[in-house]
């Protein structure tokens, strides 16, 4: 009788897997739930449009600053207790928020959301190389994307349902007790290989080789490969866009420009993001099939760049604009074909550190638009209030979407100089 172990069952690892996908889903939830409660938060805490942006991105500086530390410590330490105290203090920031009685506080419970929730991504790829054949692996990330975004979904249209029946501080307590109960299960059930379950794994490399290397030569190792500079920038333009408009500015947009009620705006960013969802992981595989990273992805950039300069430089109706959001965002998704492009482009050893490091482009995306659209917003403003919230026009809004579209003409010229890694993964 043979004693070799089996890879662990297909239940078991999406199971384990799902944990983590979880909390990214929690924490997209909350990244994008000030887009429906922009209304709200400007009159409670009396600001405009550029503080709104600077709170929302609040998330955004912590989930940033953490992603380097969480890729090496993901290396070192294994996600399992990562995701256990990601969950424990989202929760804490969640409650923060929720009972904020001053701007600042309710900033602070921002930046303790994004500092936990920023483990969930790196972790669930770390878990994915682990508990996944390589060949699941571009699709475990697309996957991933997809949980992101039916956080972000429920962040849209049902989250507006809940705030205008119990109160948006009401909903965030809620979410924090949620979120804790995810902490308590994570805990439980989450194992960083799947030999701890007496499983064979697939991981190809030594597993726990990693920690005889320092952390400060794992990353500057990682530093020291094109790849990696080229895609972290990339995202900046084409995940910030989908941030900034679905996550933040479009729902006052779609009400203030075309007259839409809160639900009507809400669903109309859900569908970006529900377009960008699918396109993560399809695109993804086409890639895998296709045997290369770049052609796609240049392709996919091209299609998004002409779909935003379309959406904000033309006069669209809005049946139009709604069109041209669905193959906008699925073209969108391209940054998944960057994902398992900077795992190939690296040592096994380094894909915690390197994918904590390209993780970082989409949200700098969010992190520097969302407040420089604000900023411009407010600069464009003509004085307009209602019940207390600014009312900005068409050209304000224009002006300020347009940073968007500037940052993707870059990130697509940038792309040219990537290497292609063929879907290989690169060896020491």
């Amino acid at each position: 009788m043979s004693d070799q172990k089996s890879f662990p069952p297909a239940a078991l690892a999406w199971t384990v897997w799902g944990l983590g996908a979880l909390l990214y889903l929690i924490g997209f939830y909350l990244r994008v739930a000030p887009a429906v409660i922009t209304d709200q938060l400007m009159v409670e805490f009396a600001i405009g449009g550029a503080a709104l942006g600077n709170l929302s991105a609040f998330y955004f500086y912590s989930y940033v600053a953490m992603q380097i530390p969480t890729g090496m410590i993901a290396d070192r330490w294994g996600p399992r207790r990562l995701l256990t105290a990601g969950a424990g203090v989202a929760a804490l920031g969640t409650a923060l928020f929720a009972f904020a009685p001053t701007l600042f506080w309710a900033n602070m419970g921002r930046l303790l959301i994004g500092a936990s929730v920023a483990v969930a991504f790196v972790s669930m790829l770390k878990l994915a190389s682990h508990w996944f054949s390589p060949k699941q692996y571009a699709l475990a990330s697309g996957m991933a994307l997809l949980m992101g975004v039916v956080g972000g979904v429920v962040a849209g249209v049902p989250l507006r349902f809940l705030v205008e029946a119990f109160g948006w501080r009401a909903v965030m307590g809620v979410s924090a007790a949620l979120t804790a109960l995810l902490c308590v299960a994570t805990w439980l059930r989450v194992r960083d290989d799947p030999a701890e379950r007496g499983y064979a794994s697939h991981f190809q490399g030594v597993h726990g080789a990693h920690a005889s290397t320092s952390l400060w030569r794992g990353l500057m190792e990682v530093l020291s490969y094109r790849n990696v500079w080229i895609l972290t920038a990339v995202p900046i333009g084409f995940s910030g866009a989908v941030l900034t408009f679905a996550g933040l500015w479009g729902v006052p947009f779609l009400r203030q420009v075309h007259g839409l009620d809160p639900k009507t705006a809400a669903l109309i960013t859900s569908t970006l993001l529900v377009s960008w969802a699918l396109g993560g992981p399809l695109l993804g595989n086409w890639s895998e099939r296709m045997g290369r990273r770049k052609p796609l992805y240049l392709i996919a950039s091209g299609v998004a760049l002409l779909g935003w300069s379309a959406i904000v430089f033309l006069p669209l109706p809005l049946w139009a604009l709604v069109a041209l959001l669905i193959p906008t965002g699925f073209a969108s998704g391209n940054i998944i074909i960057g994902f398992a492009w900077a795992k190939e482009s690296v040592p096994l050893r380094l894909v915690g550190t390197a994918s904590g490091f390209c993780n970082m482009g989409p949200l700098l995306g969010g992190m520097l638009l969302q407040p420089a659209v604000g900023w411009i917003l407010d600069r464009r403003w003509s004085g307009a209030l209602q019940a207390g919230v600014r009312i900005y026009d068409a050209p304000a809004y224009g002006a300020g979407f347009s940073l968007m579209v500037a940052t993707m003409a870059v990130a697509t010229v940038i792309l040219v100089f990537a290497h292609e890694s063929h879907c290989r993964q690169m060896h020491d």
